[in-house]
């Protein structure tokens, strides 16, 4: 809560600065302000209009990992980063990989405590099914899958894969303070649930996937069935309440200027114990991502491979990654790049995909990412 305090106050401050002061003061190493080439008003126009359109807010980062230069759209403010916290949880299973503490091969044994609602195949195993670390991590990078998440969470630890964010920040000369805590998925849901009643914290993976059966709207409800409790005891209207409540909590919440930082470790290194090999192993799983076909990567089209991760949650979601050209011209102006891409606002799905799909045809089209 003080690191989201500080980072609320470091907000206001931009905003109260003129322009030119707000750029200085978030400097990083990578960033000079006489680095800004033309198409950054031409993405400025562009995605202005896509916001408009999308009728939500829309933030955005982009980081030509060989100049530096960087380009913002309220990437310096609080967003939801929803799944994309699993990349720090892959980069620490790597890392005791690297140590020699663990192995891609060791067999973790599903339990049925270990169960979270969303998308992903492990939940589709009987509990005591040994499963090995190799095939969870896959699945939660390539679909996403909670389950498959919250295990590997519980072999490495949750203290390991925030002490991991922090350094993979740090290795860019970011700024650690503006990523807020990773959780596990399933406290993910204890805390949104945990806004409408405190008891609600007490509910596991299981309830949790019973809840999800019911309708945005029906959720409140249900709970109150399953807590045995009528709704006006409850602390909040509605489920967009309870979680625009959790979100102010700060937990798997940062700025997607950092969350880039995270991202560009990938690239350059700068941890002893997450070596060449392993980031080209993780770099590896993420181009396989099969969620966000429809949005980043549609957009910027075939010319590019994008190894990222995707996010999604209540009125949120999100797109993150490194795109480099599919053929790469060998200079610096063509990448690769880190882009982090983030969105909130309506309902479906849909529209959140068909806005990030405009984003990167906005970068694509603008020249943020080079030319031929």
């Amino acid at each position: 809560m003080r690191h989201l305090q500080r980072w609320l106050a470091a907000a206001l401050l931009c905003a109260l600065l003129p322009a030119s002061a707000a750029v200085l003061a978030s400097t990083n190493w990578y960033y000079e302000v006489d680095k800004q080439s033309p198409w950054q008003g031409d993405v400025d126009a562009r995605i202005s209009a896509i916001e408009e359109v999308f009728g939500g807010a829309l933030g955005v980062y982009v980081q030509n990992l060989a100049t530096g230069e960087a380009y913002s759209w309220q990437a310096d403010a609080p967003w939801y980063l929803a799944s994309l916290i699993k990349v720090p949880v892959a980069a620490q299973v790597l890392a005791e990989r690297q140590a020699g503490t663990l192995s891609l091969d060791e067999r973790l044994t599903l339990a049925r405590s270990d169960f979270v609602d969303g998308a992903g195949p492990v939940n589709w195993h009987d509990p005591g099914t040994p499963i090995s670390v190799r095939y969870l991590l896959e699945q939660m990078l390539t679909v996403s899958d909670n389950t498959a998440t919250d295990m590997l969470i519980d072999r490495v630890g949750l203290d390991a894969v925030n002490a991991r964010a922090r350094r993979m920040v740090a290795a860019s000369n970011g700024q650690p303070e503006y990523l807020g805590p990773i959780s596990k998925l399933v406290e993910v849901r204890q805390g949104v649930y945990g806004q409408l009643h405190p008891e609600a914290r007490q509910l596991g993976g299981l309830d949790f996937i019973a809840l999800r059966q019911h309708r945005v709207n029906q959720r409140p409800a249900a709970l109150a069935r399953t807590l045995g409790m009528g709704e006006g005891s409850f602390k909040q209207p509605d489920y967009d309440h309870a979680f625009d409540a959790y979100e102010a909590t700060g937990e798997n919440v940062g700025t997607l200027r950092a969350y880039g930082d995270l991202l560009a470790s990938l690239h350059h290194g700068g941890m002893e114990d997450v070596n060449a090999e392993q980031r080209q192993t993780l770099l590896a799983i993420m181009q396989r991502t099969q969620s966000g076909e429809r949005r980043l990567k549609q957009g910027m089209g075939s010319e590019f491979t994008f190894a990222h991760k995707t996010g999604t949650q209540h009125r949120r979601s999100c797109d993150a990654g490194i795109v480099s050209r599919a053929s790469q011209a060998g200079d610096a102006v063509n990448g690769p790049w880190v882009i982090v891409a983030c969105t909130r606002g309506p309902l479906s799905v849909q529209s959140h995909e068909r806005a990030l799909a405009s984003v990167g045809e906005a970068l694509r089209y603008s020249g943020a990412l080079g030319h031929d």
